[in-house]
């Protein structure tokens, strides 16, 4: 009787678990920051696996007060960046947050980001259901300061 039920718990777990492993985070960091920031960004190759195009919503991390998603677009000869609602990640394809792109962006940092450190990342998709990882705190090239969001 005891493997049946084990049996069948299983099977209703099953899902759950492909589902998880359909969806992964390569390669994530988030910006070391520079003296006097209070702001940063997370960066990170996302891959979807499944057969339904995936989409983010939402993200937070125990180490800002508040995260949103953003992208940067060109207006004239400006790069200017902008809030958006979601990020979507296509069936059996990826997409790849990176700076002068699509990156989650970190506000009210509750203690600074050194190199060496890491932080835990959870995106939330559209249909609930969330994913957390790990970025790694690094530096990188100066070419894009969150500081002044």
């Amino acid at each position: 009787m005891k493997l049946k039920a084990l049996a069948l718990a299983a099977l209703l777990v099953s899902p759950l678990v492909s589902a998880k492993m359909d969806l992964m985070a390569h390669h994530p960091y988030a910006r070391a920051m520079a003296p006097g920031a209070v702001n940063s960004a997370v960066f990170v190759e996302l891959m979807n696996r499944s057969d339904n195009v995936r989409t983010i919503v939402a993200a937070e991390t125990p180490a800002a007060g508040k995260v949103e998603l953003h992208d940067v677009i060109k207006e004239g000869d400006v790069m200017k960046m902008r809030q958006v609602d979601s990020i979507e990640i296509p069936a059996k394809g990826k997409t790849v947050l990176k700076p002068g792109s699509l990156h989650i962006m970190l506000f009210d940092l509750k203690a600074p980001l050194n190199e060496g450190e890491q932080i835990d990342v959870t995106v939330t998709f559209a249909n609930g259901e969330k994913m957390t990882f790990q970025a790694p705190v690094k530096k990188v090239m100066k070419g894009m300061q969150h500081s002044g969001h």
